[in-house]
């Protein structure tokens, strides 16, 4: 693979027009693909084989004219203080503001309160449904723009209106202040890093290509499929950071074999060789562990896994093409590291020397030798204590209980709760199908007592018949909220008493609703997070045995990264959970999103092995050219330390970028991935790694001969091609001058 690299990167240097032209030439394409085929985003979701998935199906099939498809929403009413809603003048008020709605462009229709019975024993509170006739995300802007304005006019009657529903909902923008001041930070750090604005700007210029083609290709498939609003926005975040990353380490090491003297072609065809095969290496691991999202079953999981998976190939792809031909147009303009390339091995060979000067690199590996039993000791012990809230981990779906407490969704919500119960916010929809009952309505009387005596049901409406009389639809509103557990408790309950009933009357119950799909795919995703998990660990530890010929460097890594997984865990339910520090990160605390566990694993399985292949593959280059075990540590960090810390701080500012986010879902994920990186890239790999390597010694590296054997050779740092290119009788000219 490195050989083929190696001649892409000089094909792609020296064909620098064609290989721009032809990357203008798809973002173009996709562009114009993506404005005339894109569709709206669909935030609705299917789990095949859930109970409430089945029994929505069977209210479809039962009830067509419940109009499934049809998007909904609801106007929330309340009383000045003092008053009731049932006062002549409220009532004439609310009853003006339902007509001007129903008025609505792609309004069907919207009952009164008080024709619906909506409204709460006290008067203080009520709300009106409407009903679209199109689906959530075919409700136009200026339909949900005019319902707003006659709301917000309405309020100056002194009525309080607030709306909460999909269908007014605005999808969050995929670029905000927040991610502007991260790229700007990355900017930052590529200077600092490179030395050269033209340098610097590179991995920029090609990130953001790749992340241009890979957002618009999923704007243009969504006219085709159903993608979620958040699926561009994780797309952006991750190509974005991998697309920095992965041209910072092309550069650097470009950069590198300047300063033995190669010719520019050259030193590009070596770096794309050399970096270019890490950089395939930890591409695979992202985009196989977020396709590997597919094996859930949830589709639009799934959806989400390939999509940021495909953004992550087109990053790795503009690396190794891309980003050659652009160094080829900056010709001079990035020059050789001021110290000379050899700096580094002379810091290694001093690494017995401790008054010998040395970067900051080598200081803190020599830092960590020096006792890395302690080190070891005091690095676990950190991790435990932050994993701690761990075992307190309870996942769900958000509602609008965790929005921002001074958007309409969140006043609307809690005015629903204190008039009518929190339960109101998430009811159930419960199907009866008693066609295989003797007796239909004595099955559906019998239902309606047991789900009546049930604790924690609030009320049940009367049974709706379907035309056959043989099947019937209920409301349950619990007492309880959406992501309460005593909810959840309650399905359990329903469903286990359900079985009894089927036993006795032949009627089958089943539940469905928001909060019961919510319920079912939260269990869904539970139940696959630690077979999911031990996927992402075995192919880890199968990956690294390939690269490093070695059995405990791989059992080092998985470890490692399991503790970075327990301690991220942890932060994200002290913060997302518990509420602390939430005023600083604008949460309002309750379930983690069921979703956020499985992503983050994969995601950030995929960039600890990047770390551990960029400084560990130097430590074994260094050992395995006769270097003592401790020479060898201090020579991966002499020579990787540096643009991993860049690369893990490129990584940090973007996906720290994304917590500033109104989104709840944006926000958990930025701030899970940006803590993830930093505990992984500075405490695990920067630390705990040398500090277990020093007490292994020689041993880290050993490998049964009869498993070398079987094993086939992976060369990440492109060993086979140095050999091969330095053997070959016309070899590399030197540089004599500062063209190529």
């Amino acid at each position: 693979m490195a050989s083929f690299l190696y001649r892409l990167g000089q094909f792609s240097f020296r064909k620098r027009r064609l290989v721009a032209a032809l990357w203008a030439g798809a973002l173009i394409l996709i562009g114009v693909g993506s404005v005339t085929l894109s569709g709206e985003s669909n935030d609705a979701f299917s789990i095949p084989g859930t109970e409430s998935q089945k029994a929505l199906d069977l209210l479809s099939e039962r009830f067509p004219a419940a109009n499934l498809e049809g998007g909904s929403a609801q106007i929330v009413f309340q009383a000045p203080d003092g008053q009731k809603l049932t006062d002549p003048a409220n009532t004439a008020a609310i009853d003006r503001v339902v007509g001007s709605l129903a008025a609505v462009p792609q309004v069907k229709d919207v009952p009164s309160p008080f024709q619906a019975q909506t409204v709460s024993p006290d008067g203080s509170a009520a709300f009106a449904t409407i009903h679209f006739s199109v689906t959530n995300p075919e409700v136009t802007p200026e339909s949900k723009q005019e319902i707003l304005d006659i709301t917000s006019a309405a309020s100056a009657s002194g009525l309080e209106i607030e709306v909460v529903g999909q269908a007014l909902e605005t999808p969050p923008a995929a670029v905000g202040s927040g991610e502007i001041v991260g790229v700007l930070i990355a900017a930052l750090v590529l200077f600092l890093t490179l030395g050269s604005l033209v340098a610097a700007g590179l991995p920029l210029l090609t990130a953001f290509v790749g992340v241009g083609v890979g957002v618009l290709g999923i704007t243009m498939a969504s006219g085709f499929l159903d993608i979620s609003s958040s699926t561009p926005i994780l797309a952006m975040m991750l190509g974005l950071a991998v697309g920095i990353d992965y041209g910072l380490f092309i550069i650097t090491r470009y950069r590198s074999e300047l300063g033995y003297g190669r010719t520019r072609e050259e030193a590009i065809g070596r770096a794309t060789g050399t970096a270019g095969s890490a950089v395939v290496f930890a591409g695979l691991t992202v985009i196989i562990a977020l396709a590997g999202l597919s094996v859930v079953g949830i589709p639009f999981l799934t959806a989400m896994g390939v999509a940021a998976a495909a953004t992550v190939l087109v990053a790795v792809l503009i690396a190794l093409t891309l980003l050659p031909a652009m160094v080829g147009f900056a010709q001079n303009r990035i020059r050789a590291p001021k110290k000379a390339a050899s700096s580094a091995t002379e810091e290694s060979a001093d690494a017995d020397n401790p008054t010998a000067r040395a970067g900051i690199g080598v200081r803190w590996a020599r830092f960590v030798l020096r006792r890395p039993a302690l080190i070891l000791i005091g690095v676990v012990a950190a991790i435990g204590v932050l994993s701690i809230p761990t075992l307190d981990l309870r996942m769900g779906l958000g509602d609008a209980s965790t929005a921002a407490e001074d958007t309409t969704q969140r006043k609307a919500y809690d005015i629903m709760s204190e008039g009518f119960g929190a339960g109101v916010n998430g009811p159930f929809t419960v199907m009866v199908d008693a066609t295989g009952s003797a007796n239909p309505a004595g099955a559906i009387e019998e239902a309606e007592k047991l789900l009546a005596g049930i604790p924690g049901v609030a009320s049940v409406s009367p049974a709706l018949p379907d035309a056959a009389k043989t099947t019937f639809m209920l409301s349950v509103v619990p007492t309880t909220g959406p992501s309460d557990e005593a909810t959840k408790s309650l399905v359990g309950t329903i469903r286990s008493e359900a079985e009894q009933l089927h036993a006795t009357t032949g009627a089958q119950i089943s539940l469905t609703g928001q909060t019961a799909m919510n319920i079912d795919v939260s269990d869904k995703l539970s139940g696959a997070l630690l077979p999911y998990l031990a996927l992402i660990v075995g192919l880890a530890f199968i990956l690294l045995m390939l690269v490093f010929r070695s059995l405990l460097v791989p059992i080092k890594a998985t470890v490692g990264f399991l503790l970075t997984i327990g301690a991220t865990f942890g932060m994200v339910v002290a913060v997302f959970q518990w509420g602390w520090l939430s005023d600083l990160f604008g949460v309002t605390p309750g379930p983690i999103m069921s979703l956020l566990p499985i992503l983050m694993i994969g995601i950030l399985f995929g960039l600890a092995m990047d770390y551990q292949v960029f400084l560990v593959t130097r430590m074994r280059e260094d050992f395995v050219h006769g270097a003592s075990p401790r020479k060898a540590i201090i020579g991966g960090f002499a020579h990787s330390s540096k643009v991993v810390v860049g690369a893990a701080t490129i990584m940090v500012a973007v996906f720290a970028g994304f917590i500033v986010s109104e989104d709840s879902t944006i926000k958990s994920i930025g701030f899970a991935l940006a803590m993830g990186v930093l505990i992984d890239a500075f405490v695990i790999r920067m630390t705990l790694v040398p500090a277990v390597m020093a007490l292994l010694g020689k041993h880290a590296w050993w490998l049964p001969k009869w498993l070398d054997r079987i094993l086939p050779k992976v060369d990440v740092e492109g060993e086979s091609l140095a050999k091969t290119v330095e053997a070959a009788p016309e070899g590399p000219e030197l540089v004599s001058s500062g063209r190529p």
